[in-house]
């Protein structure tokens, strides 16, 4: 599941919103709309954000968070260090072969340790709003 995903699946708890339901009323699938939220279809796009922004009904913060999930929410990441310093490929390689074996206490660690360090960087921002899940 991606961040998005589960944003959206406790949005829908919340407000006892069915899959079939939510699905019909963005004119999409409910297959579409369950693979969304299981990760296994890529970001939505920004007309589709907008669309479940506006079916929630959600303004300001919750909507700027839903956006950030959504950019967030790609379940298949490449990264290319092509060009790079070399510490930066060893980086991606490294995440790429540990990052499934990871705790969430881990992932939530590492995250805060590059939120810290983006925070102070000139030209990079901290992925803002992060509300711990």
């Amino acid at each position: 599941m991606t961040p998005f995903g589960e944003k959206i699946r406790n949005l829908r708890a919340v407000r006892g919103v069915t899959l079939k339901d939510m699905a019909a009323a963005l004119r999409v699938s409910p297959a579409y709309l369950s693979a969304l939220e299981h990760g296994r279809r890529g970001r939505p796009n920004w007309a589709q954000v907008q669309a479940i922004i506006g079916y929630f009904n959600v303004i300001w913060d919750e909507a700027a968070e839903i956006e950030r999930l959504a950019r967030l929410s790609h379940p298949r990441v490449t990264i290319d260090t092509s060009g790079l310093n070399p510490s930066a490929t060893e980086l991606a390689n490294r995440l790429s072969e540990e990052v499934a074996h990871l705790t969430e206490a881990e992932l939530g660690e590492l995250n805060a340790l590059l939120d810290s360090i983006l925070q102070n960087h000139p030209t990079r921002r901290p992925a803002t709003s992060r509300k711990p899940r």
